[in-house]
């Protein structure tokens, strides 16, 4: 069993600090302070969001980017609560902006795919960016892209996404889950010029690419039984035809906030639905991410239920635990550092022994692939 769970964190070594070294990689985005020239049309599919779209809305007006070069759009996804009405009150208070409400047309088993979809045909501009109605966006947020698009050829712009500052344990065990999320999100980016692996994770909560792109691959065709994955498996579609011209904004002003959820329950339904989908990628190196990442974990709880029982050696258990301590230090510390995080690391102890429970217990629940998104259930 030890040598077992050696071998499989060996393995897990080498594979986070491979991918904390392609976050070093990453090259900062440069500002060349040149006249905007791309155009952009930003997506929001939205379902009772009454409680949110008033931040999201505010970001947007906000924006430091020529008005004719951007428009938004929001598409309603049979929301029962007044956050329609608040869309129109935004587009009656700032009449020199580019905004539509549209109604989004069901097509498919994925509610939230079928509104984009019918945005992007709705869509004016070259770029799509997409974006969730719990986000708030930066001040120069386009302006990012738009420096990062005017340097190099490029289909797709994959970009940061993090949690708001929010108190308590539970809210800092999110962050550090999620910031592990992008981390090697950045550090795939990083070494996909390295011949071994290559990006698979990114965000629909903050994500640009061009609209003829999106139609060249078909769009959502082929993973519209699925209700989420509107992000990863387009990734996959554009990165196969296109891997040269997909990239990573590594830019502190292109950083989306959304916020953690306020319950354990809201927290599992959500995570569910990202396991969920994982069995459906068509990228191998992806599928055998996900298996040692769970593996890892679950060596973790036997570990620690047979240490508890008395059949192995208290010292065995935390020499493994410490190894895989000081491996996902490494990764969440650098990830934390670029989103300004660091001090979320104060809660890391007490989240490295809970979070291998936690995931085991998620990974076990999405082989039900039941969950509820959206008061609808999947």
């Amino acid at each position: 069993m030890i040598l077992a769970a050696f071998f499989i964190y060996i393995l897990y070594g080498f594979l986070v600090l491979y991918m904390t070294h392609g976050i070093g990689r990453l090259k900062d985005l440069d500002f060349d302070g040149s006249e905007p020239e791309a155009s952009f049309s930003i997506l929001v599919p939205f379902r009772n969001e009454e409680l949110n779209l008033t931040g999201l809305l505010q970001s947007i007006t906000s924006l430091n980017y020529p008005t004719e070069k951007f428009e938004l759009i929001l598409i309603n996804d049979a929301s029962s609560d007044t956050s329609a009405s608040i869309v129109q009150q935004c587009i009656e208070q700032y009449p020199n902006l580019k905004i539509k409400l549209i109604d989004s047309v069901r097509q498919s088993g994925s509610p939230k795919k079928d509104a984009l979809d019918h945005g992007i045909q709705q869509a004016s501009f070259e770029w799509i960016v997409t974006t969730d109605a719990d986000c708030v966006v930066p001040v120069s947020w386009l302006s990012a892209f738009d420096n990062m698009i005017r340097q190099q050829p490029l289909q797709m712009i994959v970009a940061p996404v993090s949690y708001r500052d929010q108190k308590g344990f539970f809210h800092s065990f999110q962050m550090l889950d999620f910031i592990s999320l992008q981390g090697i999100t950045m550090g795939s980016f990083g070494m996909k010029d390295k011949n071994f692996g290559h990006p698979f994770l990114c965000n629909g909560a903050n994500l640009c690419y061009k609209k003829d792109c999106f139609n060249e691959v078909n769009g959502f065709v082929g993973n519209q039984h699925i209700a989420s994955g509107d992000d990863v498996f387009l990734l996959e579609k554009i990165y196969q035809k296109f891997p040269d011209e997909v990239q990573f904004i590594k830019s502190k002003e292109a950083i989306v906030y959304t916020s953690s959820k306020d319950t354990f329950r809201g927290l599992v339904q959500q995570r569910v639905r990202w396991a969920a989908k994982t069995n459906a990628y068509n990228s191998i190196f992806a599928k055998l991410i996900g298996l040692l990442v769970f593996m890892t974990s679950f060596m973790m709880v036997i570990l620690f239920i047979l240490g508890s029982i008395g059949q192995l050696p208290w010292l065995h258990v935390g020499f493994l635990f410490l190894l895989k301590f000081n491996i996902d230090f490494v990764l969440l510390f650098k990830t934390s550092q670029f989103f300004a995080q660091e001090k979320v690391m104060k809660s890391y102890f007490v989240s490295s022994l809970l979070h291998p429970f936690y995931t085991v217990f998620v990974v076990l629940l999405s082989f039900n692939k039941t969950y509820t998104w959206k008061d609808r259930s999947y």
